[in-house]
């Protein structure tokens, strides 16, 4: 009895084994023949943001900013409007360096709104008059922004863009509010 066990026992580590390079070789094979390229990534969409940014501007209690003019190669690619959170408006783009640069604005207290768009940015003592307002420079480890503090709201253009796109995007800007029918 013990000898027909060990028997046994010698065939069934041969299969296991067997099974195991089997197994082995059908992954190889599939590995070689799926096609898969780790070096490209899924492009970000394109959206379109005119019907949230209409809404927006019938809701908010500010002029809501969206560019005017910028060329095609400055992709949209988010937006939202929460108007139970402080009405926050957030357009964010790739420019055309494959930046991001983002708009956000909100009826929040201006020291945690700027903290929070710019990502721990610190204001600096520079300032640039854009479309005749006067932005204050904020410079951080992953964003740097350009701040505005209006009556009413805080518009703030940030991103990992340098100072020259950001202050492209806040030109382009224009702040309107729906008009009452």
């Amino acid at each position: 009895m013990g000898r027909v066990a060990g028997r046994n026992g010698k065939k069934t580590m041969g299969s296991l084994v067997l099974s195991l390079g089997v197994c082995v070789v059908a992954a190889g094979v599939i590995y070689v023949f799926v096609p898969h390229d780790d070096s490209e990534k899924t492009p970000v969409q394109r959206v379109d943001y005119r019907v949230e940014l209409l809404s927006a501007r019938r809701a908010a209690s500010y002029p809501v900013a969206a560019p005017e003019g910028l060329s095609k190669s400055w992709k949209p690619t988010s937006v939202r409007y929460k108007g139970e959170a402080n009405e926050a408006w957030h357009l964010g783009f790739l420019d055309p360096e494959g930046q991001y640069v983002a708009v956000e604005q909100s009826t929040d207290k201006p020291a945690r709104f700027i903290d929070d768009a710019s990502q721990g940015a610190e204001s600096t003592s520079r300032k640039q008059t854009i479309n005749g307002e006067r932005w204050q420079r904020y410079q951080g480890e992953k964003y740097d922004a350009l701040v505005l503090k209006q009556k009413g709201a805080t518009t703030v253009v940030t991103g990992t863009a340098d100072f020259a796109q950001l202050t492209k995007m806040a030109e382009a800007l224009r702040m309107e509010r729906a008009e009452s029918a």
